[in-house]
């Protein structure tokens, strides 16, 4: 039996659908709009950072000095060399807690902030905005928030890494979740389960994978930026970067970054494998 259309069928398929053919008007003015304010967006950071590339061409030749100034790294003494690599230890550890702590708060947020999960349109929509505004500021700033409120530390770091945290995993939880295949929970509910059924048999079996990819990859984010929030006195190697910078050290500040180098490549190398181990893959 031939599929083949005939000019004529052709022409009426062409002339009913034409419309989802064609596209809408509103869909059409939406994407110009969106492409001439990036367009205009582009233009007024041309003109108001006056941008010029002679300027980075030669800056050039001072990011030369700084490396040559830089090398070889150098501690300075053996004490100085154990006070990094401790500061070291405590930059992970803060990163590490602040993300386990957040990734088990956004848990139940994120089941929330699920469309598939919870329908009532109000409570979506608070759930979904407050973790937008949670997310919406900068784990610098929370620190700084933080540092205010506890003090001085490593404790301040940790709940300014948690607390950026938590947004960014309620809203990835969320999208997992909606993206999940429905044929699982249909399955449960055909059996005669429960809603907590529908999620604890249904939802999470699915989820808890890429869930704890992305807890791995963050783990891993963190170290570096735990490094950042430890410049506003939030604990950890920042504050010694800061002042090795600040008094000219260069040689002992190549050395903090270097082992901040080295914690996040062997972090990277220890969280691909758990990764894939995770989704069943073997690493390359």
């Amino acid at each position: 039996m031939s599929l083949a259309l005939s000019t004529t069928e052709r022409s009426e398929l062409i002339a009913r659908h034409q419309g989802a053919i064609d596209g809408s008007l509103k869909t059409k003015l939406i994407t110009i709009g969106v492409i001439a304010g990036m367009v205009a967006l582009f233009v007024y950071a041309l003109t108001t950072f006056e941008l010029d590339f002679w300027r980075i061409i030669n800056g050039f030749s001072s990011l030369g000095k700084f490396v040559v100034l830089m090398l070889p790294p150098d501690p300075g003494s053996l004490t100085r060399a154990i006070i990094f690599v401790k500061a070291l230890f405590e930059t992970i550890a803060i990163a590490f807690l602040g993300t386990i702590l957040a990734a088990i708060l956004a848990f139940p947020l994120g089941f929330l902030a699920a469309k598939n999960v919870v329908a009532n349109r109000i409570v979506h929509f608070l759930a979904r905005r407050s973790l937008d505004t949670v997310r919406g500021v900068d784990a610098l700033i929370w620190a700084l928030i933080w540092v205010n409120v506890v003090g001085l530390g490593p404790f301040a770091g940790m709940l300014a890494i948690m607390t950026s945290d938590l947004g960014a995993f309620g809203k990835l939880y969320s999208e997992a979740i909606e993206s999940a295949d429905k044929k699982a929970v249909e399955g449960v509910t055909s059996s005669g389960g429960n809603k907590l059924h529908e999620i604890r048999f249904g939802l999470i079996p699915q989820v808890l994978p890429v869930i704890a990819s992305q807890v791995l990859y963050f783990i891993e984010s963190n170290t570096r930026s735990s490094t950042i929030i430890g410049i506003v006195g939030a604990g950890g190697i920042g504050l010694h970067l800061a002042e090795t910078i600040r008094t000219l050290e260069w040689q002992q500040a190549s050395f903090v970054i270097l082992l901040v180098l080295v914690a996040v490549s062997v972090i990277d190398l220890i969280s691909n494998r758990l990764r894939f181990a995770i989704i069943g893959k073997r690493a390359v």
